[in-house]
């Protein structure tokens, strides 16, 4: 009978220490996806946005700042943004305008927006801006913390007069001298496909 009662109690123990191990695993692991759930939603409820105030690494005397301000999404977007360029003391100006599109992916995103405002002084062999308003442009940010970059839509063609779709942009190529821009991602739940 001993060499009986010792395997049941090896048994017996062994299924204690089992179910003593499971049973918490089984309450904790829901308790613990569903604040995964909750930290996730807390990082994508709202809106998209793309906010800061920059200037660009350049050379000395080429000062060019940007400031966007862009809440919402896709079309429905608004907000401001305010780019100003000067090249040494006589040749520069700023143009302004709402935002009327906004789209991002992580830490990228991508603005546009219709200029409402243009003011440019011209200098012998510079640019000639002229006016602006009703011009479309795009702005896109990658937000990579202390490293941000910025790239603008009339990146090929050295001034900006052509008008781009909305959301359109080129690739964040400009490094920051100094400021911060900030991209908060939000995309709206997808429904399921329809066949």
């Amino acid at each position: 009978m001993p060499r009986i009662r010792r395997p049941l109690l090896v048994a017996a123990t062994a299924l204690a220490v089992c179910t003593a191990l499971v049973l918490p695993l089984a309450t904790t692991e829901p308790a613990a996806a569903a604040g995964a759930e909750v930290r996730a939603a807390r990082h994508t409820t709202g809106a998209p946005s793309l906010t800061g105030d920059v200037k660009l690494a350049r050379q000395p005397g080429d000062n060019v700042h940007f400031r966007i301000d862009a809440h919402g999404f896709a079309d429905q977007a608004r907000g401001t943004f305010h780019v100003s360029h000067h090249f040494g003391k006589t040749w520069g100006g700023y143009f302004k305008g709402r935002i009327d599109c906004l789209l991002t992916g992580g830490p990228a995103a991508v603005a546009t927006g219709i200029v409402t405002e243009s003011h440019f002084t011209g200098a012998p062999g510079l640019p000639e801006i002229g006016d602006l308003r009703g011009k479309r442009f795009g702005f896109t940010v990658l937000d990579s913390g202390k490293k941000d970059r910025l790239g603008y839509s009339w990146a090929m063609d050295g001034v900006p007069k052509n008008s781009v779709g909305k959301c359109l942009g080129s690739a964040p190529f400009e490094t920051l001298e100094k400021g911060d821009l900030k991209v908060h991602h939000w995309m709206p739940p997808r429904g399921a496909a329809q066949q």
